[in-house]
């Protein structure tokens, strides 16, 4: 029985030997196969991005060179539509103010525009939107030393009651500046207390700037002239 066992261990540890060595020999063929694979993929595929990167850059200039198409008659056609006295264009995504005479800018200003904030009414039945209007507009009126007549709104935001139409309440003197001009519809370009804040939208819809480019500003309008919101 012993001999019989010890004979029966041999072929076991031979087959297994064998088992053994077949695995590693299919585990190296794997192993070279897809290094043989990945090689050659690599290649391939340095030679796309290669190919990628230079589609990429053609129709990056292809891009480019139409752009600068684009751009050169939009401009035509700003200058074709452009007033050809001066006017006014008031950006108030950048909060600057640019005073034109055709195609030259004749002063530039940091101002401040509408904060797009909202304003509800505690009885429910009212809200103010607080944002500057957009599109073309004239100068209506021309104000030195301008009294603010102040809105609803303004005693609601302050948490006080709101004052008969009449009041005294509602007259604040000296919080516009020196000069004011109106757009109609109850917006006005006119000064502000908080030069700090030039340059940001903080507004209930008019646009404040700073004394020195408001008195250019007031000086070179008339009324009529053009403001161009966007």
């Amino acid at each position: 029985m012993k001999i019989e066992y010890l004979q029966s261990l041999k072929v076991y540890k031979r087959l297994k030997n064998k088992t053994f060595l077949k695995i590693i020999i299919i585990l190296a063929i794997a192993f070279l196969a897809a290094d043989v694979i990945g090689y050659f993929t690599s290649r391939h595929s340095f030679k796309d991005n290669i190919g990628s990167a230079a589609n990429a850059r053609k129709t990056n200039k292809r891009y480019l060179t139409e752009l600068k198409a684009k751009n050169r008659n939009l401009r035509g056609i700003i200058e074709g539509i452009s007033p050809a006295g001066l006017y006014i264009v008031v950006d108030t995504a950048e909060n600057v103010l640019f005073l034109k005479h055709g195609n030259k800018i004749i002063r530039k200003a940091v101002i401040s525009a509408g904060s797009g904030s909202i304003l509800k009414d505690p009885s429910g039945k009212r809200k103010w939107v607080f944002d500057t209007p957009r599109g073309e507009f004239n100068i209506q009126s021309k104000i030195v030393k301008p009294k603010w007549i102040k809105p609803d709104w303004a005693f609601i935001e302050e948490g006080e009651n709101i004052p008969n139409k009449t009041s005294k309440k509602r007259i604040a003197e000296g919080v516009l500046g020196d000069y004011a001009l109106g757009l109609g519809e109850g917006y006005f370009i006119y000064g502000t207390l908080y030069t700090r804040l030039l340059g940001r939208n903080v507004t209930h819809g008019c646009i404040r700037v700073g004394d020195e480019d408001l008195r250019a500003v007031y000086n070179a309008s008339e009324i009529g002239t053009k403001v161009f919101i966007f």
